[in-house]
């Protein structure tokens, strides 16, 4: 057993998650995939490397990819007016408030939303479970959760004005929107055409295929006490559009496989699906002297309070989290981040050439057992490449 297995083990037991599986790999191949627990509490089914799960908004990363392959193609723009592909995109209004009747007020935003801005989360557009006034607006006017996957959902107005500071969004929802316009593709035919296709992710996807189905891991909830509970999350009867930001099911192995492309600047197993330069672009802090801060949770049964790496200075590229000052855990400045509602996570550094993901099923997000779990596995990866 190696000193990863004997970690995720340990974390297991401990509580971290009924079950977890996980990957750490060089830009050269992969150097550990492991797995442990149960992919349901009590089931008896054994948590594998193949095992599916919700890996929510690690899916911004690979959508952001697919919109800079038509930014390499002259197909959209990153600082044109995203109006230009959505026309609604340049309708939309910023909300400064509510009145005393409790209507909300509203103003044209003082410059036009971009691209960058949507990859970014500069664009105004925020999450209602970490955002007041987002949610305050739907409540009040009718307009349905994000979570019901309703095209009606995303209609929803700024909370600030575009490039004026960095706050986490639906955003990536209308990235991938831009995509499916231009290029006449749902965003998953995209993918598959583009990206999880010839990268071989063949257990990537917006829906489980006939071949997952029999491997999702389910969905549990971190109780007051500390014990997990199976959670009921029933998908969208009818979604009305494949969440950019946030709609993949995938394994770890296969996130593995985007990570390595991005590692080695575009390319994998003699496939290039991005220039070089365009990952290098994208691995780049975009937000300039803006950063990232801390995640307020409105919404707990959803989320906790949320940041990575507290105290420390973060910006954002196109589509990640980035460190601007070495970590703890090992990370060089400029590693790279993300995660997922459910508790997945995933990291690369480009100067170490070192990345990995890990998958849990587990709410609510920015659990501390789950998420330390996942650091454990970071810093071993550091430790063993010293």
């Amino acid at each position: 057993m190696t000193g990863f297995d004997q970690i995720l083990e340990a974390g297991i037991k401990a509580g971290a998650a009924p079950g977890a599986s996980a990957v750490v790999l060089h830009r050269e191949g992969v150097i550990w995939e492991g797995a442990a627990g149960e992919r349901e509490l009590g089931s008896g089914r054994r948590m594998t490397t193949d095992t599916v799960g919700a890996i929510h908004s690690m899916t911004k990363a690979i959508t952001g990819a697919a919109a800079m392959q038509l930014v390499e193609q002259g197909q959209l723009s990153l600082d044109a007016p995203a109006s230009e592909v959505i026309p609604w995109l340049g309708k939309v209004q910023v909300l400064e408030g509510f009145g005393d009747d409790g209507e909300p007020t509203t103003r044209p935003p003082r410059r036009p939303i971009t691209l960058r801005h949507l990859l970014t989360h500069t664009s105004g557009f925020v999450y209602e479970i970490w955002n007041e006034n987002d949610l305050r607006w739907r409540e009040t006017t009718g307009a349905p959760s994000l979570f019901t996957v309703k095209n009606a959902g995303l209609e929803v107005p700024l909370a600030f004005d575009p490039g004026t500071r960095w706050e986490y969004g639906i955003g990536i929802d209308w990235a991938g929107k831009m995509v499916e316009t231009v290029s006449g593709l749902s965003l998953g035919r995209f993918f598959e055409d583009r990206l999880t296709g010839p990268l071989g992710m063949s257990s990537t996807a917006f829906s489980h295929t006939a071949s997952m189905r029999d491997r999702v891991a389910g969905v549990h909830r971190r109780q007051l006490d500390g014990s997990l509970v199976a959670a009921k999350t029933a998908e969208p009867r009818e979604p009305e559009y494949q969440m950019g930001g946030g709609g993949l099911h995938s394994t770890m192995p296969d996130y593995g496989r985007f990570i390595r492309m991005l590692l080695n600047e575009g390319t994998l197993d003699g496939e290039r699906v991005l220039k070089a330069s365009t990952v290098r672009e994208m691995l780049m802090n975009h937000i300039g002297d803006l950063r990232v801060s801390k995640l307020r949770t409105i919404a707990p049964a959803y989320s906790n309070d949320a940041e990575f790496f507290p105290g420390l200075p973060k910006s954002w590229g196109l589509t990640f989290q980035v460190s601007e000052t070495a970590c703890d855990t090992g990370r060089n400045p400029g590693t790279l981040m993300w995660a997922g509602l459910a508790n997945s996570f995933f990291w690369l550094d480009p100067k170490a050439g070192l990345g990995g993901a890990y998958l849990s099923q587990i709410l609510p997000f920015a659990d501390s057992l789950s998420m330390d779990l996942f650091f454990q596995i970071e810093r071993e990866a550091y430790r063993q490449a010293l």
